[in-house]
């Protein structure tokens, strides 16, 4: 590959573009007037197959992007005096910018240890005892990531317990679901659906991500608690987060969801990211978390890391000193990932 070239088929999963069927989508709904503000057919249909897909009645409600999504949902349940356990790799924690902070007035965020990127019930358990009374936000909310910021997926069995940790405890469970899609897809692998990785394991709101997932502009925010939804409509509003042409936003999600795309463009990032995995280890080189959907973790020698740079590939550090992160998205072809796998060969050599 030449220097020249910089290549970002790695780099993220947002660097993808549109996936064909949300692409396709958003031309068919241009032509015509429709009614604004979600009125339309088309995200009716998006929230029914949501529904659907879920198995169950459920609130769903459109916003532009995982931050407002986390943010606002996360000011839904919360008060400028709570508290959200969340870990401390979550993207709330790291990576928006005092979202949370901002929407709900204060709340604060306290990230906890976990293996993995995993939150564990055992670790939170004495993080309900900090403080000294009202001198301490009072928790309110547990929030998880699905799959985590390490590419890993929370089993049922883990969920659950961290569901009926938060039921005991009086708390809400937020999920963080940015790439449910690749969660969902790996435990389709495993005999298991969207609802057992979610509401069936105590999971309150879940931010289903779209964009990740080759959408544009467009995440879904999911409440199986459909109480927690109340007036959440007049917060999405005046967050600025509700789209006047929603038909847009709608038709996407009814495209991908109504003959199962959205499952399929997962799959197809898992896939390559294992088969990634897989070349890398063949390399040599190690693993820090397992590929269990279209992340890939690994540790890399600087000299090898620099040398990929040079030959034009984009990708970022995210763990230690050595430890890199690779993303595989829709778009991600075998032809990416074996020129990515033969550069590094070469760099080593």
């Amino acid at each position: 590959m030449s220097p020249l070239v910089a290549n970002y088929a790695f780099a993220s999963d947002n660097t993808a573009g549109i996936c064909p069927e949300a692409f396709a989508a958003l031309g068919a709904v241009n032509d015509g007037c429709v009614p604004s503000y979600g009125d339309d057919f088309h995200s009716a249909e998006a929230r029914r197959l949501i529904a659907e897909i879920f198995e169950r009645e459920c609130d769903v409600f459109f916003v532009f992007n995982g931050t407002a999504a986390n943010a606002v949902v996360l000011a839904s349940l919360c008060r400028s005096h709570h508290a959200v356990l969340c870990h401390a790799m979550s993207h709330v924690e790291t990576d928006e910018c005092g979202a949370p902070e901002f929407f709900t007035g204060g709340a604060k965020l306290l990230p906890m240890p976990g293996e993995l990127a995993k939150l564990r019930a055992g670790d939170l358990g004495p993080a309900l005892h900090r403080g000294h009374g009202i001198h301490f936000p009072k928790i309110r909310a547990v929030s998880v990531t699905q799959t985590t910021e390490l590419g890993t997926f929370y089993t049922p069995a883990e969920l659950g317990v961290l569901g009926e940790f938060a039921r005991t405890h009086g708390l809400a469970l937020h999920m963080d679901g940015a790439r449910f899609a690749n969660a969902a897809a790996t435990a389709r692998d495993r005999g298991l659906t969207p609802a057992d990785i979610s509401w069936r394991a105590g999971v309150d709101v879940l931010c289903l991500g779209g964009t990740k997932n080759g959408l544009l502009s467009t995440e879904a925010v999911v409440f199986f608690n459909r109480e927690l939804a109340r007036e959440f409509d007049y917060r999405v509003k005046q967050a600025g987060q509700l789209a006047s042409k929603m038909r847009f936003a709608g038709a996407q999600w009814a495209a991908v969801l109504r003959d199962g795309a959205w499952l399929r463009h997962a799959d197809h990032a898992n896939r390559l990211a294992r088969r990634l995995a897989d070349g890398l280890q063949g390399l040599g080189l190690t693993l820090i978390a397992p590929t269990e959907a279209n992340g890939v973790f690994v540790e890399m020698p600087g000299a090898l890391a620099h040398g990929l740079e040079a030959r034009g590939w984009h990708f970022y550090r995210f763990v230690g000193e050595h430890g890199y992160r690779l993303m595989c998205s829709w778009a991600t072809t075998e032809a990416d990932v074996a020129a990515f796998i033969s550069d590094a060969r070469e760099v080593l050599v």
